[in-house]
């Protein structure tokens, strides 16, 4: 398997306040990990610097420009009491957007079996016309927009394992079913959406936790629940909001995950994209806020996507 990895150091460049969980150093330490021996077959490459027109794949165009207005020259800005950008945000939300589309690109040209995209800011609580939760722009609706767009993909599915619900995701394709979004979460819990009843156009799957549940709970939501649907979408691609913050050690959640949890979880839909796509995964960096938690869980997600 050809697993490539895409980062690039504009990334570290959008800063948030002091104390703030999303922060620059959560790339770092992925970065580090990511440089051990068992990580020198990756196939690296820079995210490339999407063009402005990708984001009204997911957004309108007054929300972008809203957005680029927002960004200071000097200083920060803050969009509301958890989100904020500095003068680099706007160039990293671009970063994270190119990463997303040309992960795409490379597993539907064949240049990559799957991809990992270690980007910032995260994506999947950015609505249609409103930036939360860390998020600019919504990172795996644009990928799933430009699959379809370029690629002639008819069905997507995104797979949303952080711990928050990502209502975002939720909000752009609650009425579209060509693309179905499935999330396990904690609930309650930030943002309040994600109820099991909230299914959209029959192509919303939700599935939330209880503070203090496990990798068992995570195991019968992916075995009775997620991978059913999936496998009856047969999706032309699996996209994966990788959101690592339900480990253990995460301290914005209550969560119990281990990064062997992780691992089971890719590659399960490792085996459905293996019957159904052609071995087509996306795999987008969501949540994760303890840092050694963070390190050791993408190293056990990306780990099992090299295997194959």
């Amino acid at each position: 398997m050809t697993t490539r990895l895409y980062s690039h150091p504009a990334c570290l460049e959008h800063i948030t306040p002091p104390g703030h969980p999303e922060r620059p150093d959560r790339l770092r330490a992925i970065e580090r990990v990511l440089q051990h021996e068992v990580f020198e077959p990756l196939d690296r490459a820079e995210a490339p610097l999407a063009d402005e027109a990708a984001i009204l794949l997911a957004h309108p165009e007054s929300y972008r420009a809203r957005v680029r207005g927002t960004v200071p020259e000097t200083g920060m800005a803050r969009i509301d009491a958890d989100t904020s950008v500095s003068p680099g945000s706007y160039e990293a939300a671009l970063r994270a957007v190119g990463g997303a589309m040309a992960a795409v690109d490379a597993v539907f040209t064949g240049t990559a079996d799957n991809a990992f995209v270690a980007t910032r800011p995260p994506g999947h609580h950015a609505e249609k016309n409103k930036a939360m939760g860390f998020c600019l722009f919504n990172n795996a609706a644009i990928a799933a927009r430009h699959a379809q767009k370029a690629h002639g993909a008819e069905r997507v599915v995104i797979v949303d394992w952080d711990v928050h619900h990502g209502n975002g995701t939720q909000d752009i394709f609650w009425d579209d079913p060509t693309v179905m979004y499935c999330s396990t979460h904690e609930m309650p819990l930030y943002p309040g959406t994600g109820a099991a009843s909230e299914t959209g156009a029959g192509n919303i799957v939700n599935v939330p936790l209880a503070a203090g549940d496990g990798g068992d709970a995570l195991r019968d939501a992916f075995d009775a629940v997620i991978l059913p649907r999936v496998v009856e979408f047969r999706p032309d691609l699996i996209i994966i909001s990788a959101g690592f913050d339900a480990h253990y050690r995460d301290p914005l959640a209550d969560l119990n995950f281990r990064e062997e949890d992780f691992a089971w979880a890719t590659s399960m839909l490792m085996e459905k994209a293996d019957r159904l796509c052609g071995s087509r995964i996306v795999s987008l960096l969501e949540g994760g806020y303890d840092l050694e938690g963070l390190a050791l869980s993408v190293a056990a997600h990306v780990g099992r996507l090299m295997k194959g």
